[in-house]
């Protein structure tokens, strides 16, 4: 709490305190990697949607605990963003990208940054477990402690780390199915977690080919030393032609009708066709593309998803 009661003084130690606060404000917002949480709300919204068991009857619908677990999902993101900034702010100070973060820009001094990360993933995991149940709980600060713990230290070690951050990166609609259900032993719930686990490859793909120079600049290991384009077609075309079949597997559990088989089968062709166009010509406008691509996909598969459960 020290660290946290003198974060104005870390960011402009010439000022007052509460008259620098204000400026603090922007820096502390952008630790949590609000465009990151925007995606990880959807995922656990459509997974506490999907998991509820009597979506028809929208008198009852508890909306206190969709709002309760996607609160506390948030601030546990919001936490995991903050120290993952923590942890690798050596490394972002030497990529163009990321360069101007908080911390590694100096703006937040490294433990002010880690103590602010560890009250948001506290109170979030005590609040899911008390406001909404003890499982989603669980499976919050899993995902934090495997995303921070194995998969931040493996990129630096091995490019097999984007399969191992996949796991915990599609926990959050695990999360919503658990909120909603208490349980996640529904294959419902496991084809919607394939079709998030799917999704990340053709994503981050495209992310790390835009700046594969920055991680490399910064040493970490996102493509091996040879076959960079193999190894991108693999983790690029395989996994999107498998996000394909679990988009329309999940079309069907969820008892879709034909609309929804239509706009699963266009929303995955796009997605193949901006993927193939990457493996066959890697380029940083073919990465763009790809990256727009999977940006549109997951929000409107969700809703697709959404509108026909019931």
């Amino acid at each position: 709490m020290a660290g946290l009661s003198t974060s104005a003084l870390d960011i402009a130690p010439s000022a007052r305190p509460f008259s620098a606060l204000p400026s603090a404000i922007p820096d502390f917002w952008a630790l949590t990697k609000p465009e990151v949480n925007f995606l990880i709300v959807i995922a656990t919204f459509a997974g506490f949607y999907l998991g509820y068991r009597y979506p028809g009857d929208l008198h009852n619908f508890p909306l206190g605990r969709l709002l309760n677990v996607l609160f506390g999902t948030l601030l546990v993101a919001s936490g995991t963003g903050t120290l993952n900034q923590y942890l690798e702010h050596h490394f972002d100070a030497q990529m163009r990208r990321t360069h101007r973060r908080p911390v590694a820009a100096g703006r937040v001094r490294p433990a002010t940054a880690a103590w602010f990360g560890v009250l948001l993933s506290f109170i979030g995991g005590v609040y899911l477990f008390v406001a909404v149940n003890p499982l989603a709980s669980a499976l919050a600060l899993f995902t934090l402690s495997t995303y921070l713990l194995i998969y931040t230290p493996l990129k630096r070690k091995t490019p097999l780390c984007t399969l191992v951050g996949a796991f915990p990166g599609a926990m959050p609609v695990m999360i919503g199915w658990a909120a909603a259900s208490g349980s996640i032993t529904s294959g419902r719930a496991w084809i919607l977690y394939a079709v998030l686990f799917l999704w990340q490859f053709p994503h981050f793909m495209a992310i790390a080919w835009i700046y594969r120079d920055d991680y490399a600049r910064a040493g970490y290991l996102i493509f091996p030393t040879k076959n960079a384009s193999g190894f991108l077609a693999s983790l690029t075309g395989v996994p999107a032609l498998a996000l394909f079949i679990a988009g329309i597997g999940a079309v069907a559990a969820n008892r879709g009708a034909i609309l929804q088989y239509s706009a699963t089968i266009v929303l995955g062709l796009g997605l193949l066709y901006c993927a193939s166009r990457q493996i066959l010509h890697p380029s940083r406008i073919a990465a763009r593309r790809l990256l727009k691509a999977t940006i549109v996909y997951l929000p409107l598969q969700f809703l697709i998803l959404i509108f026909r459960k019931g």
